[in-house]
């Protein structure tokens, strides 16, 4: 990983790419986003702080696990400008993102439980299946492959 001296203040989009692991198209993507910021040189060039390697890092972190775009986004806003995430922004955040997450690992876990039961069966049936129609909710209107028909109207 290339060294930067720290009398460098700011950093080009290839430093940034080089130091973080994130391509040059992440980061302008992360840009574009609101996520990280940077100022234009006289030519017309990308020129990030150093605490967008840092920014950078915790954006990473946050999507490996699972967390939205617009979630971290939101997340970094509360940060004052130029301050990278601490420790303990991280611990907070981590703890606020701790019940979505919980949340998706049940919605996957049931998922898994019931792929197989409807592999093993073929039908997709739009009555029983815990996939197409999870608690029967269409149950009581229709049944079979007549309400596939109706939600590709609707859409």
């Amino acid at each position: 990983m290339p060294q930067i001296p720290e009398k460098i203040h700011e950093l080009t989009v290839g430093q940034v790419s080089a130091r973080s692991g994130a391509a040059v198209s992440a980061l302008h993507f992360y840009e574009a986003k609101g996520l990280i910021s940077s100022r234009r040189t006289s030519g017309n060039q990308r020129r990030y702080s150093r605490d967008t390697l840092r920014r950078v890092a915790f954006i990473r972190a946050a999507q490996r696990v699972g967390i939205p775009l617009a979630t971290i986004r939101d997340a970094l806003a509360e940060l004052p400008e130029e301050r990278t995430p601490t420790r303990a922004d991280w611990a907070r955040l981590s703890q606020t993102w701790r019940s979505e997450l919980d949340e998706r690992i049940k919605q996957l876990g049931r998922l898994r439980d019931h792929l197989t039961d409807c592999i093993g069966c073929g039908c997709l049936s739009l009555e029983t299946c815990v996939l197409s129609n999870p608690d029967d909710v269409f149950g009581d209107r229709l049944v079979g492959s007549r309400l596939l028909n109706e939600r590709r109207a609707a859409h």
